[in-house]
């Protein structure tokens, strides 16, 4: 078993990748060793949930255990130094791939956590809640001012949203005062441009998604970033579909407008276990902690506490050092593999399978129907049979998907149902993979449908 973490350093930077490629990053794999419940080989189609892990990760992280494993931050030893400096090193690392800075990146549990933080944040400073001492409220001069939401003001998301960039917003505005409002969804469900105008001046926050989990659709960004930017919203992205797919440079998102994005990395080829929030300086400068504790103190006595500034304020207590270093080299297989090249590969699976569902009677797609500013993800409900009897029928061929809401009732409301079935391609994807889906759903027509 190969565990190279750029398996096509050199190769042309466009183009899809062709068999010969996308066998040797099958072989980088583990879990294509296994067999699926049938016995075959496991067709593991549900990338956008999580993603499988080269051999390379996963030895990062066991090698870290193994050889360096310290308190990072918390001692001179040489271990300890080892640790830190795997941490830090990673920092950057994750950050340079999405044209980041490391002093704008900040590791937390998942993505989840880190939209919430962002949002916490907004509703301590709301509170008055000082960005920089505890123990009392905000300065006159704060930068925490910048975040105050209340009454008459309002946050935007879309009705595209995966729960986590949705829930923590409906509960600031639930806290504050403020009024949840959004773009809604043409009939294919991609953003509604005709909405943009729930974008006013009243608009403190926008949040959305840069791409569906449900029906991999592209969020055009070239018209909403310019209405946002104009009435001076904060608006935070969550790429958490899209950074293992296409090319992301925060650089020029900050210049377009975005304050922050949030990163997963189990579905970056990278660990369980950590995620990011990548922010701009002035933004984290202005945010109040959320997480309290060691680690992002400065002074700590009986009466009051001052915090860190930058990424260690948001850092509290022990970090998860061997997920670190295992997203490093996840960032450093995808990059050895071009982004571009990756969708370039997804976007012809992703016709291949819209062209065979198409042919499938009493199937209705849950989103566009081509590949336009899309990603190779594909939701769908048949007729008169549950998402999870899909499912069944599906893992008997030894092909996974995922079925349910997919953590997005709302865009499922929209087409009028409670769950779909989804399938979602990665790296190590193939045709011969779709045609055994495409398969297993004929397979599922002729048993229900009988």
């Amino acid at each position: 078993m190969t565990q190279s973490t750029a398996p096509l350093t050199g190769a042309p930077s466009t183009g899809v990748l062709n068999a010969e490629e996308v066998a040797a990053i099958r072989a980088d794999f583990p879990y294509l060793e296994r067999a699926a419940r049938n016995g075959e080989a496991l067709a593991y189609l549900d990338w956008a949930a999580t993603s499988q892990k080269p051999a390379g990760v996963i030895a990062t992280e066991a090698d870290f255990y193994r050889m360096s494993n310290g308190a990072a931050g918390r001692s001179t030893y040489q271990l300890a130094d080892e640790a830190t400096a795997t941490f830090e090193d990673a920092r950057d690392a994750v950050a340079a791939f999405v044209g980041a800075r490391g002093s704008e990146l900040v590791f937390t549990k998942n993505a989840t956590e880190a939209i919430n933080l962002v949002a916490l944040a907004i509703g301590h400073a709301s509170q008055g809640r000082s960005a920089a001492r505890g123990g009392g409220p905000a300065a006159a001069d704060d930068p925490a001012r910048r975040l105050i939401i209340g009454e008459g003001d309002e946050v935007v998301v879309t009705r595209a949203e995966h729960h986590a960039n949705l829930v923590p917003w409906q509960e600031l505005c639930a806290r504050t005062g403020a009024t949840l409002r959004w773009l809604d969804l043409t009939e294919d469900g991609r953003i509604d441009a005709a909405t943009l105008d729930v974008i006013t001046e009243r608009t403190r926050v926008l949040a959305l998604t840069h791409a569906s989990n449900v029906t991999g659709a592209i969020s055009p960004l070239d018209l909403i970033l310019p209405r946002a930017q104009q009435v001076g919203a904060l608006v935070v992205l969550d790429t958490c579909q899209s950074a293992a797919h296409l090319p992301l440079d925060f650089g020029a998102l900050k210049t377009a407008g975005v304050d922050a994005m949030v990163l997963s990395s189990h579905k970056m080829l990278g660990p369980t276990g950590i995620g990011a929030l990548v922010a701009t300086e002035e933004l984290l400068a202005a945010m109040p902690p959320v997480l309290t504790g060691g680690s992002m103190i400065e002074i700590v006595t009986m009466e009051s506490s001052t915090f860190m500034s930058g990424p260690p304020r948001f850092e509290a207590g022990s970090q998860p050092l061997a997920q670190a270093a295992g997203w490093r080299t996840a960032v450093e297989y995808l990059a050895g593999i071009g982004l571009d090249r990756l969708h370039a590969t997804e976007q012809v699976l992703t016709r291949q399978v819209l062209e065979g569902l198409a042919q499938a009677p009493g199937l209705r797609l849950v989103g566009p129907t081509d590949t336009t500013d899309r990603l190779g993800v594909v939701a769908f409900s048949i007729e008169g049979v549950h998402p999870h009897d899909v499912g069944q029928v599906l893992d008997a061929a030894g092909v996974a998907v995922r079925t349910g809401h997919h953590c997005a009732q709302p865009i499922h409301q929209h087409f009028g149902i409670h769950a779909s079935s989804r399938l979602s391609f990665g790296a190590c994807s193939t045709p011969e993979e779709v045609d055994r889906f495409l398969s297993a759903i004929a397979d599922v027509r002729r048993y229900f449908q009988r």
